[in-house]
């Protein structure tokens, strides 16, 4: 219900009927079998429209669905190497996160460390400063690498736009790649809109 005194008007077609009192409004959108709903409730005075609330209502939502849809938040994925990788196992790493970062996703490479492996952290390093040169041309280093108990892992940030996948599958992927759980991404929300009809 609207309860500030008055308001200003805006027909089904776009057009601005001016300030008037709130009932005056109010009796136009009956007479036109339309409801009066307050688009602008922050301006001063508040801005109303004459529509068929029904159909509004559709409108955003359907508005909200198309939004949603274009909408991709970007994930996180993880590759996980070893200190004693093969050669092919490593160029298999790379090629996945290529497609990661080509998809617009951030990446976390971890090098996981067994028993007296920990003894020597510079292969990790090493391993992992020859996995950022090889993937150079689709990611930066957004976080350099770091020993956190038995692993180390960096960070890269993809230098692509992310692209739109509606039915993606984020199971995991293949090799012990995973996605990681991805920051929260806000929806955009409608504006509010109030009703005022049948007073």
């Amino acid at each position: 219900m609207i309860r500030v005194p008055q308001v200003r008007v805006v027909d089904e077609d776009g057009q601005q009927l001016g300030v008037m009192p709130t009932y005056q409004a109010l009796g136009m959108a009956q007479e036109r079998g339309l409801d009066l709903v307050e688009v602008a409730p922050m301006a001063s005075p508040p801005v109303v429209r004459f529509l068929d609330f029904g159909q509004y209502k559709y409108e955003l939502t359907k508005r909200e669905k198309e939004a949603k849809r274009k909408q991709r938040s970007v994930e996180f994925k993880e590759v996980r190497l070893t200190p004693k990788i093969g050669t092919g196992d490593f160029d298999t790493k790379v090629h996945r996160a290529i497609e990661f970062l080509e998809d617009g996703d951030r990446i976390k490479v971890t090098v996981r460390f067994r028993g007296r492996e920990l003894t020597h952290p510079e292969i990790g390093r090493n391993l992992l400063a020859k996995f950022g040169d090889a993937v150079k041309d689709h990611g930066t280093i957004d976080r350099a690498p770091a020993l956190e108990g038995k692993s180390m892992f960096m960070t890269l940030a993809s230098v692509h736009k992310p692209r739109v996948h509606e039915h993606r599958n984020p199971a995991a992927g293949e090799g012990g790649d995973k996605p990681a759980k991805a920051p929260a991404t806000p929806t955009p929300t409608a504006p509010a809109a109030e009703a005022a009809a049948g007073e």
